[in-house]
């Protein structure tokens, strides 16, 4: 096993001049920006919970490349799948689904993404998608075209419609509209862009689109002791979403309401499942699809296969996108959501097979170790001792939340946080941050309370630091 150690002046030097040498070696001929590189790993050295950088140095990741790794590090199963002789052919030969499927690849959805103890409640169909983003614009896709289906009562385009389609003009691109959240964060191709409300540098220079945005709920903590005052933030913020569904009725119709399970990027910011149950009444009376975004909260990382599975809703979402722990991405929905017609919504590749051939591996692993009762054993450890800390150092971390292995912690300031990830990384420990002053954990679903309590006692150090600065 690798040990985390501390990474000592020496190695954090040769990190430095190795990093700085090898991106300037890259710099003229690489065509993806540098700039957001932390370090390079190496994931040769890379095992389970520790990831190896190019300097020898080793960390314990609780971040887990932004939370898409279910079981870390160059897993077994994965690799026994991978190596597999039977499964050479689907790696080597990518379909284009759309058009030319393998044989295998409808048992291979049945095994896999519409296991009954995989797919949501409810949705029987998936379409699979390239990525999350892909997810998130097809789906809204889907929800354009039933809209439209659903005014043309089944019939025919009409000659209008198909004249005036292929120059962006209504009738055949009628002006409709998607109702998402302040906060939120659905990915970054044009549509999903549209409706992500997160950091000005995914959006400045790129045109958008005037869609309707809501206030997601800002809860205040302990939640035990503001529970009058959030059950007031959620009534506004609902009271605000029937409003702007009748303000864009007039010009835009709003034609999908899209909603993250829980807002990561935008700073782990949790709802109630009473305000979720009340979205979806709104959605109800009003006709819309409900979209639910578990593009980072599926494939159990709350302790349960999807995180709306805690709201109990009185019927399932129209629609439910994935991606990331998933593998493989896509989005599941109604019968009612396949279009009457085919290549209404498509691709080249729509999804990869050898993501569902890695994805089968990560499921027959969580079944077998019970690794989702074992997130929710662990998260609930983790919180515990997390809210010890707060007590211990009220001073300097405040609003801990979470579910499973969906954790995050606020600091003072953005500064306080930035000392922070710096301080914990160079005693070995990889964590992430979301929104302006939180901190958040992504482990792996085989995290132990044993990894918990080194990343415990280190953070318990930073906090002393930091208290007494």
């Amino acid at each position: 096993m690798i040990n985390v150690h501390r990474t000592s002046s020496r190695a954090k030097s040769t990190f430095t001049w190795r990093t700085r040498e090898t991106i300037h070696a890259y710099r003229d001929s690489w065509t993806k920006q540098v700039g957001s590189i932390q370090y390079f790993a190496d994931y040769q050295r890379s095992i389970g919970n520790y990831l190896a950088d190019i300097d020898g140095n080793v960390f314990l990741d609780m971040f887990m490349q932004i939370s898409t790794l279910p079981l870390g590090y160059n897993h077994r199963s994965i690799l026994s799948a991978l190596s597999c002789a039977g499964n050479h052919r689907i790696m080597a030969n990518r379909p284009a689904l759309g058009l030319f499927p393998s044989l295998e690849w409808p048992c291979k959805l049945q095994d896999t993404l519409l296991q009954p103890c995989v797919a949501p409640k409810g949705l029987p169909c998936v379409f699979t998608t390239m990525c999350g983003a892909c997810a998130n614009e097809h789906a809204i896709q889907a929800a354009f075209i039933k809209y439209g289906e659903r005014l043309r009562r089944g019939g025919s385009f009409t000659n209008e419609e198909k004249k005036s389609a292929p120059f962006n003009d209504p009738p055949g691109c009628p002006e409709l509209s998607i109702l998402s959240f302040e906060g939120g964060y659905h990915g970054r191709t044009f549509a999903a862009l549209a409706l992500t409300h997160h950091k000005y540098i995914m959006k400045v220079d790129i045109p958008s689109l005037p869609w309707p945005i809501a206030p997601f709920p800002r809860y205040s903590y302990p939640l035990c002791e503001c529970e009058e005052q959030n059950k007031k933030e959620d009534a506004k913020c609902l009271q605000q979403v029937e409003q702007l569904i009748e303000q864009y009725d007039k010009s835009a119709p709003v034609a999908g309401i899209i909603v993250e399970a829980i807002q990561c990027e935008g700073g782990d910011r949790h709802a109630s499942p009473d305000f979720f149950h009340c979205l979806q009444g709104i959605a109800k009376k009003k006709g819309i699809p409900l979209i639910i975004d578990e593009i980072q909260t599926g494939g159990g990382a709350t302790g349960r296969m999807w995180a709306h599975e805690y709201f109990e809703l009185a019927t399932p979402p129209d629609i439910v996108t994935f991606s990331n722990k998933m593998q493989a991405s896509g989005f599941y929905h109604s019968s009612e959501y396949i279009p009457l017609r085919p290549y209404r919504i498509f691709n080249t590749w729509m999804g990869d097979p050898t993501k569902i051939l890695i994805l089968e591996a990560v499921l027959q692993t969580i079944d077998t170790e019970n690794l989702l009762t074992h997130v929710c054993h662990v998260g609930n450890y983790l919180l515990c001792q997390l809210n010890t800390l707060q007590q211990e150092f009220p001073q300097v971390i405040s609003a801990v939340r979470g579910r499973g292995f969906i954790i995050a912690f606020d600091l003072a300031c953005r500064n306080v946080k930035n000392k922070l990830l710096h301080q914990i990384r160079c005693k070995g420990i990889q964590l992430g941050d979301c929104g302006t002053r939180s901190i958040r954990l992504r482990p792996a679903l085989i995290f132990g309370e044993y990894h918990a309590d080194i990343f415990l006692d280190n953070l318990r150090c930073c906090l002393q630091e930091l208290s007494e600065s």
